[in-house]
């Protein structure tokens, strides 16, 4: 761990990071914190400040994989685009689901409006989008999800679960109503990233304390 973000893998090319919920990823626009506070500290010797990968949510907590230099970026960035990387996500929804587990393929399309900015929506005008999906448990009357996606559209897992599932993610304020959680309950447990020639990269990230406050472990 270093500082308050913990690592959970590391080699010489590549870190992966268990980026805590709240933490942007990108500096917002009107300032304040970000990861970018934390890179020089994620250095861990090295000369160079390690380069996000990929993107999650500011809510989203869980794995994400940093370069430690821009030719690793660029291998994993290719990675991503080839389809060589294997995600799975934990979400706790606002309800349960009518079945126990599927496959939801919804093409997704950017929208925006001056009343409430921009989101996602499905619409067969957008980019196919793939996401695998299961029960594996509830409680109270919420269900969470194990969420394997193929592709990894701009809040995919959030519009499926709403438009594919038919119940929005706990606290979701885009997609849902916003209630019931102090964040979108969504959990970036497991990364793997298939490299030529060496060990895939394997990391796992275990479910974040208010996952346990609400009566969820994960399956």
């Amino acid at each position: 761990m270093t500082g308050d973000i913990p690592i959970v893998f590391e080699d010489g090319e590549a870190l992966v990071i268990d980026k805590p919920a709240g933490l942007p990823v990108d500096r917002p626009r009107r300032g304040g914190h970000s990861l970018e506070d934390h890179l020089p500290r994620l250095r861990l010797g090295f000369q160079r400040d390690p380069l996000p990968v990929h993107r999650l949510d500011t809510d989203t907590s869980g794995c994400l994989l940093l370069a430690r230099n821009p030719k690793a970026a660029r291998r994993f960035g290719q990675a991503f685009e080839a389809r060589r990387v294997g995600k799975r996500y934990l979400g706790i929804l606002a309800g349960v689901p009518a079945t126990q587990e599927g496959t939801i393929e919804l093409a997704l399309a950017k929208v925006s409006s001056a009343a409430k900015g921009w989101r996602m929506i499905a619409a067969r005008s957008g980019k196919p989008s793939v996401t695998h999906w299961r029960v594996v448990g509830e409680v109270g009357g919420r269900a969470l999800i194990e969420f394997r996606p193929e592709t990894g559209r701009t809040h995919q897992i959030r519009i499926h679960a709403l438009a594919g599932l038919g119940v929005p993610l706990l606290g979701d304020p885009v997609y849902g109503e916003g209630t019931g959680a102090a964040r979108t309950m969504l959990h970036a447990a497991g990364l793997t990233v298939e490299r030529d020639g060496k060990p895939p990269i394997v990391a796992h990230a275990l479910l974040p304390a208010d996952f346990a406050a609400l009566g969820f472990v994960d399956g």
